[in-house]
């Protein structure tokens, strides 16, 4: 049985700070309400290998990241002490600290334009800017800023692909193609029209 038509599939990582916090449940409810299944769950313990291999960052990336952190530690007069690359990267070495710190658990939600869905549930990066009615506006309040003044990573619950490339990128770093299931559900019989086995009727 294939992906049903119009369907696309985003890796969600619900980070440390949900499973800490209890609310892995929630969020998981979020999204199924929406009309998005799951294909694949597990709750695991990152390792840094597959951390660095996820964030992928260029030293544009690093670049571009870390001259942000200087002007906002320049706003707040906090002495700059490095390059502004090297700033950059310990965005990731913090990510991946604060990543390993306790379990996550790692899920594909499948649905119609699943990237676009999952990304409006879930809300912008920064919590503090965040909508109202998005998990990270709901759920959170941590900052670019507070985390920056405490040299960490923003604590914003959720990770979700950014794109249909960056997805089909990410999943296979955390889902070998076994553990990525096919199957229909009710919802999907009513929105595509099809039997239980992807047929049509």
């Amino acid at each position: 049985m294939s992906r049903l038509p119009h369907q696309e599939q985003s890796l969600v990582l619900l980070k440390p700070d949900t499973v800490q916090r209890s609310l892995v449940g929630e969020l998981i409810k979020r999204f199924e309400q929406t009309g998005l299944k799951i294909v694949a769950m597990k709750m695991v313990y990152a390792t840094e290998e597959q951390l660095l291999a996820h964030y992928n960052k260029d030293d544009e990336w690093y670049q571009r990241k870390g001259e942000g952190i200087v002007k906002d530690m320049e706003a707040h007069t906090i002495p700059v002490e490095k390059e502004a690359i090297e700033y950059g990267k310990d965005i990731v070495r913090n990510l991946v600290k604060y990543m390993m710190a306790a379990p996550l658990v790692a899920m594909v939600m499948e649905g119609n334009q699943a990237v676009a869905v999952v990304s409006k549930i879930v809300g912008t990066t920064e919590p503090s800017t965040s909508d109202v009615g998005t998990i990270r506006g709901d759920y959170t309040v941590d900052s670019y800023a507070h985390a920056t003044l405490e040299n960490r990573g923003v604590r914003n619950l959720v990770h979700q692909s950014e794109s249909v490339d960056e997805a089909q990128r990410e999943i296979p770093l955390w889902f070998t193609p076994a553990e990525v299931l096919k199957y229909v559900t009710a919802q999907e019989r009513i929105m595509y029209d099809v039997n239980f086995d992807g047929t049509k009727d």
